[in-house]
């Protein structure tokens, strides 16, 4: 089976190497990531990326692996912020308290899709607006649902989290290994 990735997540290529997977090519899906209207967190994820391993084009003997991350405070979606401000707003909003961080991971043999996602709960640490500034300087916000990214310099907001790290980072390797193994692609050079 031939691995498409559709994704163009670094992130996500360095989480599958972890687990000896590599992706014969990467193709990113472009759909509309715009929330639906009184869309759910979690409903959200799954949809988009359920729709992401639809968009990519592959044939009959491609396996397709999308993904996609929300950051979630109650009900209300963090997703990208647009610019700084929008980071900092996010950064402020999650200060002293617990959020949600919802992966979902969708694979697409054929016409067949199977998915999965996790829910990880992470406390951050209350920001004082010197680190607010601190890590929009570092500009590891841009492009990360929530506008921090754990495996970074935000790594020092987050004392405590219940789930899966590899979730927050971009990609739940304990499940999508099991995806991936399902569907018959070697993970770590094991193949069923």
């Amino acid at each position: 089976m031939k691995l498409i990735l559709g994704s163009a997540s670094p992130r996500r290529r360095e989480l599958l190497a972890q687990i000896g997977v590599v992706a014969n090519e990467i193709r990113p899906a472009d759909i509309d990531e715009t929330p639906s209207k009184g869309e759910l967190p979690r409903p959200y994820c799954v949809r988009l990326a359920r729709e992401k391993a639809l968009a990519v084009q592959a044939a009959h003997n491609e396996v397709v692996l999308a993904a996609d991350t929300v950051v979630a405070v109650g009900r209300r979606i963090l997703g990208k912020p647009e610019d700084a401000d929008e980071a900092r707003c996010f950064l402020r909003l999650m200060s002293g308290r617990r959020h949600r961080v919802i992966t979902a991971v969708a694979l697409r043999i054929g016409s067949k899709i199977v998915e999965k996602e996790t829910v990880t709960v992470l406390k951050m640490k209350q920001l004082t607006e010197a680190d607010i500034e601190a890590y929009i300087a570092t500009g590891e916000w841009q492009g990360k649902a929530g506008g921090y990214g754990i495996q970074g310099y935000a790594a020092r907001f987050i004392p405590w989290l219940n789930g899966s790290y590899t979730a927050v980072v971009g990609l739940p390797l304990t499940e999508t290994a099991a995806l991936l193994e399902s569907a018959g692609v070697a993970v770590t050079g094991v193949s069923k």
